[in-house]
């Protein structure tokens, strides 16, 4: 149908009656979701804005309960328009929203679609793709808008062992992580989701081999659903002649969130840098006067690190923890890990920073941080915490080798050094950490501009001082 508005039960019926028809899936059937957003006018031309729920209501007393329940259930006709597939030719489709813009939803929909169409090719191959295993699992399989919870009719079976859904029609969706890009070689697809991109550790280098894993069917795809991050591999992506970009905000899918969750998040972020990026979708540019730039730690940051084993073993390794000021949900408790490679460079080796933890959470945190790289020194900010930091520590394992450090100068003075130590090359990362890299290109002189503690920036620079800049001065450092 090519109708906008469906303005009769009769034409419902015909939109339903279309849309559980076999040859739906070559069809563009829109009515009912361009409806939700129509204002209409009543008998005195006042304007009447009518959600679909409302339209529903109106008229659901002509329809039959499998109509509705086929109504409710059909993403065709309740999804968004941003939210389905763009029509015409293209390889990428490039959808950035806010947090809780209804991403993961289109990207459950398009795949639980794509598998159960009819006349689809016997046996269809689609990667799903996430930062981590554990986030395929719980946020793109069986997340509250997952693929498991958006499939109320031919619905697949997850293989845990196998770590792949299997539809009832024989599709596969086989779930990888950007942790092992080289588990996408061998491996061959019609399809592909990828979640939170912007966040993923070997972003470029996963990205590579999954389209070269793109190779059957007439005509692969791949769909992207990501928070945009100004990392240079989305800016280039968004600019490619084969990408659709597509951006959603956070208020566009009010209907389907908490009461009083955007009213808070409008009235904490509305308008600032965060909020133009979490809530509006938006790709924000570098902070000109920020102490770091994107360009120049993705040069710094190594694609494979196996790279590192060239050089030796690491020799001293530290974890840096910057505890929070205070508690509750917005708090954070930097926790930085870095090491010494055999070039004398210093390697950032992981970022495991925790938010919303209490004093013994964060520390069995940097505990176990710790014990995985099997690091030499503990270095702990006390300026928060004083005492408090290395015995809540020590009540975990006595053993520890903690290095107190009480800053004496601004956040801003103590970074510069390490900033340098950028600018000279002597810096490298294992990887992206797109938290951290956040706080570090938008760190100007007044702070972050969303006026929160850059702690896992803290953290980092507690950590280079340390291995790179010790002996210096500042900061002063106290053996415990």
């Amino acid at each position: 149908m090519s109708v906008s508005v469906i303005r009769s039960a009769d034409a419902v019926r015909d939109a339903v009656r279309d849309a559980v028809r076999a040859d739906i899936a070559a069809r563009s059937v829109r009515p009912l979701a361009d409806a939700r957003t129509e204002t209409r006018t009543d008998g005195d031309g006042r304007p009447q804005p009518e959600g679909f729920a409302a339209w529903l209501a109106a008229t659901a007393g002509d329809l039959s309960p499998v109509i509705l329940a086929r109504l409710a259930s059909d993403w065709r006709l309740t999804g968004r328009a941003e939210q389905r597939p763009p029509p015409g030719d293209w390889r990428v489709w490039l959808l950035m929203g806010g947090r809780g813009s209804g991403k993961t939803r289109a990207g459950s929909h398009w795949v639980h679609d794509l598998a159960t169409a009819p006349g689809a090719r016997p046996g269809l191959r689609i990667a799903l793709v996430a930062e981590t295993l554990g986030d395929a699992r719980e946020v793109m399989i069986d997340g509250v808008s997952g693929i498991c919870r958006v499939a109320t009719r031919h619905r697949p079976e997850f293989e845990v062992s196998r770590r792949r859904l299997v539809w009832p029609n024989g599709t596969i969706a086989q779930i990888f992580s950007s942790e092992d890009p080289e588990s996408l070689r061998g491996p061959q697809f019609d399809y592909a989701w990828c979640d939170e991109l912007g966040k993923w550790k070997h972003a470029q280098a996963t990205f590579d081999m999954l389209q070269f894993a793109l190779r059957l069917g007439a005509d692969p795809r791949i769909l992207v659903t990501t928070t945009p991050r100004p990392i240079p591999m989305l800016k280039a992506l968004a600019a490619d002649p084969a990408t659709v970009l597509r951006r959603i905000r956070t208020a566009d899918n009010a209907g389907n969130l908490a009461p009083g969750f955007l009213k808070a998040m409008d009235g904490r972020y509305g308008g600032t840098r965060l909020g133009r990026q979490e809530l509006d979708g938006e790709m924000i540019a570098d902070r000109e006067d920020a102490l770091w730039n994107r360009a120049a730690i993705e040069a710094l940051t190594l694609r494979d690190t196996g790279s590192l084993r060239e050089t030796g073993p690491l020799g001293r390794i530290v974890v840096a923890v910057d505890p929070p000021a205070g508690a509750g949900a917005d708090s954070c408790c930097g926790i930085v890990v870095a090491g010494l490679d055999g070039r004398g460079r210093a390697v950032v080796l992981a970022d495991c920073s925790v938010e919303g933890a209490s004093p013994a959470t964060w520390a069995a945190a940097v505990v176990r941080a710790f014990r995985r790289f099997d690091a030499d020194r503990i270095v702990a900010e006390i300026n928060q915490g004083g005492d408090m930091v290395a015995a809540v520590l020590r009540g975990i394992d006595a053993r520890l080798p903690i290095t107190n450090v009480r800053a004496s100068r601004g956040k801003w003075l103590r970074a510069e050094p390490v900033a340098a130590l950028y600018e000279q090359g002597r810096v490298v990362h294992a990887g992206a950490f797109p938290a951290l890299e956040d706080q570090m290109c938008d760190f100007g002189a007044d702070g972050l501009s969303s006026g929160r503690s850059p702690d896992r920036l803290d953290a980092l620079v507690w950590a280079l001082t340390a291995l790179m800049l010790e002996g210096g001065g500042e900061p002063r450092l106290r053996m415990v």
